[in-house]
């Protein structure tokens, strides 16, 4: 459903278009650099950051995304050194924690993100900021979000 001229659209399909537009954005921006995380491992590491000790069972179902999928994010985020799991039986999932490392690493990522955001809204006014932020809100925890107004994501 995406148009060349997204401009020329109007109502649900112009909202449409710039999501698919701005996702894409998101997904494939600076996404292998080393100084940069990808936008799953991003998305991972602040998960962690927030749910000390989760298990990757419980990533997998808030995500709702495979556990294998999950399991290849663990291991890519502990042999990075950014993640660490505590010991336990591998059948219940082990609990997941932050390393020093993982969370600077994530710190610094989310200032370049916020840094990008801040030069995007640089000629923005105040209340143009303002009502964006709640547009977006809205938007995401309308009652037919896929993610059910999940705030942990």
């Amino acid at each position: 459903m995406q148009h060349n001229g997204a401009m020329s659209l109007t109502g649900p399909p112009a909202v449409h278009d710039e999501l698919v537009h701005l996702t894409r954005q998101l997904m494939t921006g600076d996404r292998h650099s080393d100084d940069q995380p990808s936008i799953a491992q991003h998305s991972f590491l602040s998960f962690i950051g927030r749910n000390d000790g989760c298990r990757a069972t419980e990533i997998s179902d808030v995500f709702g995304v495979n556990r294998s999928t999950i399991s290849r994010q663990v291991r890519g985020c502990i042999d990075a050194g950014w993640v660490y799991a505590d010991p336990g039986p591998v059948r219940l999932g082990n609990p997941l924690h932050l390393t020093d490392e993982g969370r600077k690493y994530l710190d610094a990522a989310d200032a370049r993100r916020l840094d990008q955001v801040v030069s995007r809204l640089h000629d923005w006014t105040e209340s143009e900021i303002e009502e964006f932020a709640r547009a977006l809100h809205r938007f995401r925890i309308s009652t037919e979000s896929q993610t059910d107004g999940d705030d942990t994501l």
